[in-house]
């Protein structure tokens, strides 16, 4: 399907053992934990600006790694996706165990939440049956402050045979304490002795039966217990890693094999049957987590999450969730687009300030105007329109919108939309990733990473564009503003915003719709369990929230978008000064494109606007508007009535509005975002596929509308 989910991060693993290769002071280690712990914020408190994100080779899994120096020493970190457990049932989980058990790292930090530890210990105790070289790094200590939740730190140590750090992450409590055990377990001054997890009776008794021949066949630098149980529970993609890796096979060995028929016929003899020896696994690990926990565990509070379970009654309820979430939203998009208006303004200002001073070097060194009209008019304009209306809305909807996910309603959202999604056959984080493309399809596409099933993921990616990004925005209200309130006086704006949040509504149920006929279709499957943690509600941290949102976010999102921008500003142009007996090249193919436009209520000039705005959608309204101008280079008009003129004069009316409005919400995704999906799938195939699935809905709902309005009306 494009995506390659079996392949896992054997170059990554190469690439740091070259480096361990070349530089003896150089220590890996390998940052694990489930999510919600705050392992990233530990990871960038270690890491600062020395870090490297990617994906892990052949997965849409991210990858960070970072590094640091300690005690004369280099440190390499490699920061794990979050995973509840190393039972392979995702991509996450088999990277993370992967690297752990393949990729040779120097320690293991295992970052636990001190809120609830007992669950968290779950992925400690199998990380301990794998290696001996381990850290538990207990964060969030102020969370369980505030709860009045006490660890002894000390015991927990004691009783898991391993060092424990206490830190608090976000202001850097704990991290030099951390460091200080990272550097002293590479060096050899910590002696560990890592607690064992005894499982029942049959279960040991499988492995006696198989460990020795393990320790005696396979060479590979492997926990021989730990092999032992994934062949008693028959983990295959633990032996398909096994030999990718070592280049050896368990089940090559005529002694193992010997071994594992008689395993199998132990457990036949004790009644035991299928997924059984795992849910005995998992059932014993779960019990010994259980135990330690009450040992350094103190509730002096136990309703201390009384207040988290009050608001989450009425934020997930059934009757309350849906319409707090929409308002909520719409709060949002109501911040975005009142608090873009004056500084994309004032950035198109300076932008076209300094067309004005291009045009006087172009005027003053005496160039062709023709070449002036190119770069400038063309080139530099378009883009100036790129970024002037894309960066003041995406500056203030990505930090918003990180906001809520610091607070810890994201995956409310999630929580309340999980349902509908799983009725269309799609994976509850899929609303995540649909919220994320309010603000830009293509960032929403990459949000899809953190749905692990690849058929998911994929519905997801083709999906996205149905929901209006805020590069559509502008279109969509200055129609609403114009031809659907129009008449509605006093009650203009309100019946505006009514209409947007019609049309938004509409796109989520095609979002839906589209989700539902892609999984029983050419993405056939049934919807996947995922686990979906109620994260405490946390203070946002304002600083950590503008950066990550305004530069993994917003620039990177921009700077695509102005890749696609520029060329696509050139071929305007040169389509609008190209002329061919009277009429330039974009009027010819303007009246080439107005029969099949009008079928569905629109014009020629209005499809061959949004086909030129394919690079950026901002620029399908100016280039409207130059078009039926007659001018040469792209113009905006001063005023909404001004605009309406122009339409009317051209034939617009109420149909055209909103028949216009509902292509727009669904016709073929940017360049930009086409441009993310082939880099998120690493094939041609999806990016066409999205072109036309998501054209086809507009096309067909504006014909349905134009043709009922010509039966009853005219």
């Amino acid at each position: 399907m494009g995506l390659t989910h079996q392949s896992t991060g054997l170059g990554l693993m190469k690439e740091i053992l070259q480096e361990q290769t070349k530089s003896p002071d150089n220590f890996v280690i390998a940052l694990a934990g489930n999510p919600n712990t705050g392992k990233s914020t530990v990871f960038n408190s270690l890491t600062g600006s020395n870090q490297h994100t990617g994906n892990w080779p052949g997965k849409t899994v991210t990858n960070a790694r970072g590094r640091f120096t300690h005690n004369n020493r280099n440190f390499t970190l490699v920061d794990l996706p979050g995973t509840y457990s190393l039972f392979a049932n995702s991509a996450e989980e088999e990277v993370a165990r992967d690297f752990i058990c393949f990729g040779m790292p120097d320690a293991v930090v295992v970052v636990v939440d001190a809120t609830c530890l007992e669950r968290n210990l779950n992925l400690v105790l199998q990380i301990l049956e794998i290696t001996d070289d381990v850290i538990v790094c207990v964060n969030l200590l102020d969370e369980a402050e505030r709860k009045k939740i006490r660890i002894d730190l000390n015991k927990l140590s004691e009783l898991l045979g391993v060092p424990v750090v206490g830190t608090n992450a976000r202001d850097g409590r704990g991290m030099g304490q951390l460091k200080d055990t990272m550097y002293r377990m590479v060096a050899g001054f910590t002696k560990v002795n890592p607690i064992k997890v005894v499982y029942d009776d049959v279960v040991e008794g499988a492995v006696r039966l198989i460990q020795p021949y393990i320790e005696k066949n396979i060479t590979a630098d492997i926990n021989s217990r730990w092999l032992a149980l994934r062949l008693i529970e028959k983990d295959k993609t633990v032996l398909d890693s096994f030999k990718k890796y070592t280049g050896q096979s368990p089940e090559e060995s005529a002694d193992i094999c010997c071994a594992l028929k008689k395993m199998e016929q132990y457990l036949k003899q004790n009644d035991i049957k299928g997924d059984e020896v795992r849910d005995r696994i998992v059932a014993s690990i779960v019990k010994k987590a259980e135990e330690i926990c009450k040992i350094v565990v103190v509730y002096e509070d136990m309703q201390y999450n009384q207040f988290d379970r009050k608001i989450d009654n009425i934020l997930t309820s059934r009757t309350f969730g849906i319409p707090v979430m929409i308002a909520v939203l719409g709060c949002v998009f109501w911040l975005t687009l009142q608090g873009a208006n004056y500084p994309s303004q004032v950035l198109a200002l300076r932008l076209f300030w300094i067309e004005s001073r291009l045009t006087d070097f172009f005027v003053w060194a005496g160039l062709p105007e023709r070449l002036h009209g190119a770069l400038v008019l063309g080139m530099y304009r378009t883009t100036a329109w790129v970024v002037s209306v894309m960066l003041p809305p995406m500056a203030i909807f990505f930090p918003l919108f990180t906001m809520l996910e610091d607070l810890g309603y994201l995956p409310r959202v999630a929580f309340n939309l999980d349902n509908f999604f799983k009725k269309a056959c799609a994976h509850g984080k899929q609303a995540l990733t649909m919220c994320m493309g309010f603000g830009c399809n293509a960032a929403g596409v990459i949000a899809c990473r953190i749905i692990d099933s690849p058929r998911e993921r994929l519905i997801a990616i083709l999906t996205n564009n149905y929901v209006p990004c805020n590069g559509r925005f502008p279109t969509l209200i200055a129609l609403a503003m114009i031809f659907i309130a129009g008449g509605a006086g006093k009650y203009k704006a309100a019946v505006a915003a009514l209409s947007i949040i019609g049309v938004i509504i509409l796109g989520i149920v095609i979002t839906l719709a589209a989700s539902k006929i892609l999984s029983i279709t050419i993405l056939k499957g049934l919807p996947s369990a995922f686990t979906l943690e109620m994260p405490p509600y946390r203070k946002p941290q304002l600083g950590r929230i503008i950066v990550r949102s305004i530069y993994d976010r917003t620039l990177f999102v921009l700077g695509r978008a102005v890749m696609v921008a520029a060329p696509a500003g050139l071929i305007t142009w040169l389509l609008a000064n190209t002329y061919a007996g009277n009429m330039s090249l974009l009027q010819h193919c303007a009246m080439f494109l107005d029969p099949a436009a009008r079928l569905f209520g629109l014009d020629g000039f209005i499809l061959m606007a949004f086909i030129l705005g394919f690079p950026a959608n901002e620029i399908v309204i100016p280039i409207l508007i130059m078009s039926y101008m007659s001018y040469g280079h792209m113009v905006e008009l001063d005023s909404l009535n001004a605009m309406r003129e122009l339409f009317v004069a051209n034939g617009w009316t109420w149909l055209t509005a909103v028949c216009t409005m509902l292509f727009c919400l669904n016709h073929f995704p940017c360049g930009t975002t086409l441009l993310t999906i082939y880099k998120e799938t690493r094939s041609v195939k999806w990016p066409l596929i999205a072109f036309f699935i998501n054209t086809a809905p507009g096309i067909v709902l504006c014909f349905i509308l134009n043709s009922i309005f010509k039966m009853f009306f005219k």
